[in-house]
């Protein structure tokens, strides 16, 4: 390259920016951009691309940023598709110099002047940032090895030109190694940090340094080595160029703070950070109220619930419980502000945080401080975040008893405000925005209480649950407190609530041991977790039951355990107790009561033709046609008869929906659980979780009979949770349904009892205890009896 050539060119250009010109040539979605006002971004891009398929490449790339930036996943997806269908078509320049051109023919004259002189072409290759924006937005949602994927795309496509490559170099190192870490590959993302850190930023990439060492500190935070992360985020940039970099993106005349400011605000976030996580408290409070009063922080959405969530977290190491309760709470309703915080099922986690941990710690704190009532509502409002993000990505509900055009209209309203308010947090646009999410939530709330209560966190308060007991029901609810070291169990009558806290040390494991200690029918070696696990999860709270049906709500590794198989050296909980499940104790406000006429009885579908012998199940067939055989008005479906298509059709007509045969369980992604029916000319059979609540059911009981309908694993629970609760809102009163796979023979057996009880006028609750006990006095292994649960009224 000509050196008294570039020196002239890049003279030329710092003239230029040091004069406040360069603005001259920003279009409105330009300033946005650079100011870091993804909302406007957003609004702008949409307006100068109607239409997604027909938009070139330096017009779409500004609108994939702002679906990216916003997390709006749902349309990112099939804007960054389009990108790259224009990459393959040849338009691969991401620069709108037409635009630019037009907004200031003279600046941009003397831009294209600067750049010929310097060899520099304006023109930009979009590629390494498509495949950036993927990788990115696969750490988003949790899936790390696509992650991994374009990240090596995005490594190996870094281009050669000079002002572009060691950008490129940068990000796409660091977002390499990221992605490798949070895949579990921490060798090979030590690797990337290592290299990264070989990289120059001096002159002329002195305005990179800030993107380098973010970029290392989220790969060293990851690694959990946080001392690194620390000494690489202190080294200081140079003043000069501070003031250079705010020249060059506009510095005051852009409102919101300049590009260089937004990217100072990371930096800053993640000194604070590494300073909490290394013990220098008095230097992260310092610096995280510095924080909470810059605009910046406000705006971006990726971190300021952490510094909220941190800031509690500080003061509680100095001393000050409760004024950390009221920043977790702020926390909690930054995250709980819309619905679309988190827009997909597997990703619960934001810059570097977990926002169940909030809720964990405000529960801890909360019950130190004998706030007991709070800590209860608190435990629920967590339990509502997991579902309203596990169904985020979730648009098409049915609404019972209710208008679905505007139910619909009302959700699509809140949504959208939702969107507007975090992108423009601070503004008197924003206030007006929030208005009217707030309004349509409140307004939703009024015309479908419990479609609102799937897609925000609706408090439901502990005078509330008490209403719903019966005079000598005991709820227990169980929850895992921070670092899952410990367990709370709440205990509330209609009378008061009590609670105790419990050690959650190697639970997990326990639970699995006694799973597999049940699948070994010939053995007694069940016996003796069965005692040890009553010990650490029934005993403590026995004195504090009452008479009646003791009602549990379970949390993470809890959904699996059978707790009517819990011993306490003498008999089983189910000896002495009725037991029933629910998802969340706010459910109870939402039971149906069953006591609609139907034309029809029992349904049974048994035994489906699955298309393969190794799933037929032969007693499942014989006990689905005995069960309909038993009762009046009721009907066998079996093999190829027992479909999806009739699913649909017969099931909301009859007050019994028994369902034998097998599932498919997946806690990562829950809403793609399934029962296996048989497929047909119009659908693959399998009746997934996430469809359930788009149907509309009205059944006063489905049974779930199968091999497979239980789970094998521990895992979180929310497959357990989606399961149970997307058939409580498709409006069936209750659920029964098995933990494990059962011996087909005893589960006949025991089915045609639990009917039989239902039959001559027993509650659901008391008929299957029944029909349990009568299948434990012939064979006592919890493996014949143990796994069915009733999950609802």
């Amino acid at each position: 390259m000509n050196a008294p050539r570039t020196l002239a060119a890049v003279a030329c250009l710092i003239a230029l920016f040091l004069s406040g010109c360069a603005t001259d040539i920003m279009t409105d979605r330009d300033r946005a951009m650079m100011a870091g006002r993804y909302g406007e971004l957003e609004k702008a891009s949409i307006a100068e691309v109607p239409d997604v398929t027909k938009a070139k490449t330096n017009k779409l790339t500004m609108l994939c940023m702002s679906y990216s930036k916003l997390k709006r996943y749902d349309k990112l997806g099939p804007c960054l598709d389009q990108l790259e269908k224009n990459v393959a078509a040849g338009d691969t320049n991401m620069t709108d110099i037409e635009a630019m051109e037009k907004k200031s023919p003279l600046m941009m004259g003397l831009a294209k002047m600067g750049s010929a002189m310097a060899g520099v072409p304006l023109e930009q290759d979009v590629t390494p940032f498509l495949w950036e924006i993927r990788a990115e937005t696969y750490m988003d949602l949790g899936d790390y090895a696509r992650a991994v994927e374009y990240g090596r795309k995005l490594y190996g496509h870094i281009p050669t030109q000079w002002n572009q490559e060691r950008y490129a170099r940068i990000h796409a190192t660091g977002v390499l190694g990221l992605a490798l870490t949070f895949s579990g590959d921490k060798a090979g993302g030590l690797a990337r940090a290592k290299e990264l850190e070989d990289v120059g930023t001096a002159y002329p990439y002195v305005l990179l340094k800030t993107d380098k060492q973010v970029l290392l500190s989220r790969i060293y935070v990851a690694l959990g080595d946080y001392q690194r992360a620390y000494e690489i985020i202190q080294e200081d940039d140079n003043s000069f160029f501070r003031a250079f970099a705010d020249a060059v993106s506009g510095g005051a005349t852009l409102e919101g703070g300049s590009l260089f400011a937004f990217q100072q605000i990371q930096r800053r976030f993640m000194r604070h950070k590494t300073e909490l996580e290394t013990g220098r408290i008095e230097e992260a409070r310092a610096g995280y109220d510095w924080m909470l009063e810059q605009p910046a922080t406000r705006e971006n959405g990726d971190f300021y619930w952490i510094v909220l969530y941190d800031r509690g977290r500080i003061a509680e190491r100095l001393g000050k419980r409760n004024e950390a309760i009221d920043f977790y709470f702020r926390a909690i309703e930054v995250i709980e502000r819309q619905r679309a915080s988190l827009n997909t099922e597997a990703s619960k986690i934001g810059f570097i945080g977990n926002k169940q941990a909030v809720y964990q710690d405000a529960v801890r704190a909360l019950i130190a401080e004998h706030r007991d009532a709070e800590a209860f509502e608190y435990v629920e409002r967590a339990k509502a975040r997991a579902l309203v993000d596990m169904l985020a990505a979730k648009k098409d509900f049915t609404v019972a008893g209710a208008d679905p055009q505007k139910v619909n209209a009302l959700l699509a309203m809140a949504d959208t405000a939702d969107m507007e308010a975090r992108a423009l947090d601070g503004s008197e646009k924003t206030a007006r925005t929030r208005n009217v999410a707030v309004q349509a939530h409140s307004e939703l709330a009024q015309q479908a209480p419990e479609l609102a209560s799937l897609v925000s966190v609706t408090a439901v308060g502990l005078p509330e649950i008490q209403r719903h007991l019966q005079p000598a029901e005991s709820l227990v609810e169980y929850y895992y407190g921070a670092g899952g070291d410990r367990l709370y169990a709440f205990v509330v009558s209609s009378a008061g609530m009590r609670v105790q806290t419990l050690s959650a040390a190697g639970l997990g494991a326990e639970i699995q041991a006694f799973r597999q200690a049940i699948d070994q029918p010939a053995s007694d070696a069940w016996r003796e977790p069965a005692q040890r696990l009553y010990a650490r999860l029934v005993g403590p709270v026995e004195p504090l039951l009452g008479p009646g049906r003791i009602t549990v709500v379970a949390h993470g590794a809890l959904h699996y355990l059978p707790f009517n198989a819990l011993h306490d050296g003498k008999q089983f909980v189910i000896q002495r107790h009725e037991l029933r499940m629910l998802p969340a104790a706010s459910v109870l406000k939402f039971l149906k009561s069953g006591g609609a006429q139907r034309p029809g009885m029992v349904l049974a579908f048994g035994n489906p033709d699955l298309g393969n012998p190794r799933y037929d199940l032969s007693f499942a067939q014989a006990e689905a046609q005995a069960i309909a055989n038993s009762m009046p008005k009721s009907r066998a479906l079996t093999r190829k008869a027992a479909n999806k298509t009739a699913f649909r059709q017969y099931a909301p007509g009859f007050r019994f929906v028994h369902i034998a045969s097998h599932g498919q369980f997946d806690a990562a992604a829950p809403l793609n659980s399934a029962l296996l029916l048989a497929p047909d000319g119009q659908d693959d059979g399998r009746l997934t979780v996430g469809e359930l609540y788009s149907m509309h059911l009205d059944a006063d009981l489905v049974t779930l009979s199968a091999c497979e309908t239980g789970l094998g694993s521990i895992e979180s629970g929310d497959d357990v949770v989606g399961l149970t609760r997307g058939f409580l809102y498709a409006g069936a009163s209750s659920i029964v349904a098995s933990l494990w796979q059962v011996d087909d023979r005893a589960t006949g057996q025991l089915m045609t009892a639990f009917y039989k009880e239902l039959r001559n006028g027993a509650d659901k609750a008391e008929a299957l205890r029944r029909a349990q006990l009568e299948t434990l006095r012939g064979n006592p292994h919890p493996f014949f009896w143990a796994a069915f649960q009733l999950t609802g009224a």
